[in-house]
């Protein structure tokens, strides 16, 4: 699907207010989104560095073998991970999640510097009209 480049100073005022709504919705949901995925690659590294915890720590532990982890990968879904191989994985998911707050905060950037345009055309075309009322 292609999208049609419009002009925003060929809109009317209640067109540039219904896309400011939109833009403004959108942001909203990109903002939750970025909110919600910082706080899973926080998780991710926080599984990452207990993972290797297990490496370093001297002190006796109770687990029947120290060498394989249980790693839970998702919808309920557990596997059996040797210790290294569970922190490149949490290490792996922490760098996809970087990956995508890159593009998500491009995104919302682009999208903000869309929405001030937006109001500066919407103030520049509110003077005009008082302008021509007097």
């Amino acid at each position: 699907m292609s999208q049609q480049q419009v002009n925003i100073t060929d809109l009317d005022l209640s067109s540039l207010q219904q896309v400011k709504t939109q833009l403004e919705e959108e942001l909203n949901h990109l903002t939750q989104s970025y909110s919600k995925l910082k706080t899973v690659q926080g998780r991710f590294a926080d599984c990452a560095d207990s993972v290797n915890s297990l490496k370093t720590e001297k002190s006796e532990g109770k687990l029947s073998d120290v060498n394989k982890v249980i790693v839970d990968v998702g919808t309920g879904y557990f596997i059996e991970k040797s210790v290294s191989d569970a922190t490149t994985f949490y290490k792996d998911k922490v760098d996809f999640v970087k990956n995508n707050l890159g593009t998500l905060e491009k995104t919302i950037t682009d999208k903000q510097s869309t929405l001030r345009a937006i109001v500066n055309v919407m103030q520049e075309k509110i003077q005009e009209q008082a302008q021509q009322k007097k």
